[in-house]
């Protein structure tokens, strides 16, 4: 009796040292897991660092801060999934077998996912082609923004309004980047047929040199002013094209500031901006004649009263509009 109680409790011991054994070696394989994350993350962080010491480009830093988003991405997964399998293995679980089952499965997921697939690869070449970077302004999927996160899985962007778009790489056929080396601010000017054109080009230049005489403006602009010159006719308007080569994502800025003096510069001078002409018909019979068109002529404000003034002011407003 004795003898079978010690062999029991001998039983009961080496199963409570063989499980505290294990819980051990998963404390331990998890502790492992996290110290090589803190490790990878921090080396990470340290060689882009130490890479940027260097680079006087903006460019350059963007690029390298997306591969570092990356690479924290790719080291996370492998590491947890490492992690994982010795876990499994440690409480018992034979891995071979879902190592197998994972890899038929990985076929069957290869052909019902290719999408995801395609998401992953088309992501990495992305970022070989260094074709979209953290922090650049693109056009991807009809979508334009601020690039925030770039992984081999998706773009996240952040457009005007503030709204945030997930694009999957997959779907990205065509990406359009405005912020790569410098940029144009291309500018539509539209003037009154009376006006003169070569005077027009003299306020316009005249402005152009004020906005890169600007302290504010100065860094941003690249080169003088482009008058490529007439563009159209329009139906009221002479459209001048003219444009501005400028730092990446300044064009918007430029435009606005550039427009806005050259408002004032035109009301200065007198320019006319043109707006919307209407002609009236008043059609004709099938005889040729037309009907009568009531008129109301404008007099001097001496000779007619305020009553017919107001009158024509309605007149006007209602014919142009």
């Amino acid at each position: 009796m004795l003898a079978d109680a010690l062999n029991t409790m001998g039983t009961y011991l080496g199963e409570w040292r063989a499980v505290v054994s294990s819980a051990l070696h998963v404390v331990l394989v998890l502790a492992l897991a996290w110290a090589a994350l803190r490790v990878s993350h921090n080396a990470i962080a340290r060689l882009r660092a130490h890479l940027q010491r260097d680079l006087d480009d903006p460019e350059r830093i963007k690029r390298l801060n997306t591969l570092e988003q990356v690479f924290r991405y790719t080291v996370g997964v492998t590491v947890t999934l490492v992690a994982a399998m010795l876990v499994l293995s440690e409480v018992g679980i034979s891995i071979a077998p879902i190592l197998a089952a994972a890899g038929v499965l990985g076929i069957a997921v290869g052909f019902g996912a290719q999408s995801l697939v395609k998401d992953y690869f088309t992501g990495l070449f992305l970022l070989l082609e260094n074709q979209v970077r953290q922090g650049d302004v693109v056009e991807v999927a009809g979508k334009g923004g601020l690039v925030e996160e770039m992984t081999l899985r998706y773009i996240r962007l952040r457009d005007y309004e503030g709204s945030v778009h997930y694009i999957p790489n997959g779907h990205v056929d065509t990406v359009t980047n405005r912020s790569r080396g410098f940029a144009y601010a291309v500018i539509n000017v539209g003037v009154a047929y009376r006006e003169d054109i070569d005077e027009v080009y003299v306020l316009m230049r005249k402005v152009a040199a004020e906005l890169r005489a600007d302290p504010v403006l100065a860094d941003k602009i690249v080169d003088d002013m482009e008058i490529a010159g007439v563009d159209q006719w329009a139906e009221s308007s002479v459209v001048i094209v003219c444009r501005f080569k400028v730092m990446p994502l300044e064009q918007w800025g430029v435009r606005r500031e550039f427009l806005y003096r050259l408002k004032k510069a035109f009301d200065a001078a007198g320019v006319e901006i043109p707006y919307p002409h209407l002609t009236v018909y008043a059609g004709q019979d099938k005889d040729g004649g037309a009907p009568p068109l009531r008129l109301l002529h404008e007099r001097s404000a001496a000779g007619m009263p305020d009553e017919g003034l107001a009158e024509a002011a309605v007149i006007r407003r209602r014919a142009a509009s």
